[in-house]
């Protein structure tokens, strides 16, 4: 295994909620490679700002990716989270159109 990445922790755990989002932490930080508690940490930061939201079911968690907010770094101007998952292989979920 490489001693870098191009990717930082919160990019990975943000991609594979992405792609999985049913996942334990646990699964999550072993399929990342960080410890449990890491993984913790980084969900946490990312439903702080709004970059991801948890709603409960049953005895699990399943995540939704907002994927209108931009990437954190001004050099990144305003590019959207979800350019960056798009390139990464995640779909864009389709809208559903409510009718009356």
């Amino acid at each position: 295994m490489p001693e870098w990445t191009f990717l930082s922790n919160h990019a990975l755990v943000l991609s594979y909620i992405a792609h999985h989002p049913r996942i334990t932490a646990r699964d999550l930080a072993n399929a990342v490679g960080i410890t449990e508690r890491t993984t913790r940490k980084i969900i946490a930061d990312l439903l702080d700002t709004g970059y991801i939201t948890k709603k409960r079911e049953g005895r699990r968690n399943r995540y939704r990716v907002n994927p209108d907010l931009d990437l954190r770094h001004p050099i990144h101007g305003e590019t959207a989270v979800g350019d960056l998952l798009e390139a990464l292989g995640w779909k864009r979920p389709r809208r559903t159109v409510k009718t009356h």
